[in-house]
């Protein structure tokens, strides 16, 4: 503390600190003014090396010391994460758990866990491993409702949770039993869906709803009544107080990965297309049906599936959503969105 100075605590930290034999960085913050400039001079008695001025609150000095922080990494560190790994993120509404949820994978409290909600206020992001299988967790801070986004630091945080959504394979959707699903519930998952990602919905602290024989199966319907475009996606019912169905999270992650990523061949793909047209004719308008000559899936994470046709014009959602329903039905898929795209081969027939 650049203002009250040297205390017996910082002497004894730095000698612990040179006896480690390790690069130390030493930051001298509160130091708001150049009157307070000469104050650091004195921090060279700690032994530590050559002070840095900063100030946290006004911004100063920040830079110069991120330079320092570089410069002592060490050379040829390999920062890069396995191709294979995956990337989930953990989203949702403040305080429904999404800390709780990391913590209890983890084995260990590496996330600060609070009854106040919006405690976690960034993205955090955690290597993890499990046999063979690497991970990489984020958990983001919770998207607000815009209207209660006051300060620029959560503006920053709501977009810091957009961004770990779109870097991520897997999305974890939390959302609070005891509160049920809210508007901020049904963003978070239109914003996963949208960026075609696996999606898993988390329903946690399970142990705080008072059930009966219909208690799941009524939760499981709101849920699909709240999410039509997301039937593709598991619903998980866990605490993350008493690791109830804990363990289910990962297997699941595993699953919806997989899917995530599942090639299937031309062939196998266009016996499917073709008995789904005989059951059930495409659209036709003013006397023009729609022709599908063959498919492909053209692309992963998601699955991209291009159609090869006459006329864009005559296309309806409906139609490619019993597609998309006939191709989940033989092929899975599960837990991840999948895209359609139209390529007109020849508009003349």
């Amino acid at each position: 503390d650049g203002k009250s100075g040297i205390t017996s605590a910082d002497r004894e930290v730095g000698l612990m600190l040179r006896k480690t034999n390790k690069p130390v960085i030493l930051a001298v913050n509160k130091i708001d003014n150049m009157n307070l400039m000469d104050n650091i001079y004195d921090f060279y008695e700690l032994g530590l090396g050559e002070p840095h001025a900063i100030s946290s609150a006004n911004a100063m000095g920040l830079g110069d010391l991120l330079d320092v922080i570089v410069e002592n990494f060490p050379e040829g560190l390999n920062t890069e994460y396995n191709e294979d790994i995956i990337r989930v993120a953990i989203t949702g509404k403040p305080n429904a758990g999404k800390s709780s949820i990391l913590n209890k994978i983890l084995g260990e409290d590496r996330v600060i866990v609070s009854p106040i909600a919006g405690t976690t206020r960034d993205a955090v992001d955690t290597y993890f491993e499990k046999g063979d299988q690497q991970y990489l967790l984020i958990d983001t801070a919770g998207i607000r409702r815009k209207s209660k986004v006051y300060e620029r630091v959560e503006k920053f945080s709501v977009l810091r949770s957009m961004s770990a959504v779109s870097r991520a394979d897997v999305v974890l959707i939390v959302i609070d039993a005891t509160e049920g699903v809210t508007e901020q519930d049904t963003k978070v998952a239109g914003i996963a869906h949208e960026e075609g990602k696996g999606c898993i919905f988390v329903i946690n602290k399970w142990d705080l709803v008072e059930k009966d024989n219909k208690t799941l199966g009524n939760y499981t319907n709101e849920i699909r009544d709240m999410f039509p475009f997301m039937n593709y996606a598991p619903i998980l019912f866990v605490s993350a107080k008493t690791n109830q169905r804990m363990n289910k999270i990962l297997d699941t992650v595993d699953q919806v990965a997989a899917e995530h990523s599942k090639r299937v061949s031309t062939s196998q793909l266009n016996d499917v297309i073709g008995e789904a047209v005989m059951l059930n004719q495409p659209p036709s308008d003013k006397g023009k049906r729609l022709k599908i000559y063959y498919g492909a899936q053209t692309g992963v994470k998601p699955p991209k599936i291009t159609l090869y046709i006459n006329n864009k014009e005559l296309t309806h959602f409906s139609y490619q959503r019993y597609l998309e329903n006939k191709i989940r039905e033989n092929f899975g898929f599960e837990g991840t969105s999948m895209q359609f795209e139209y390529r007109e081969k020849d508009k003349r027939r």
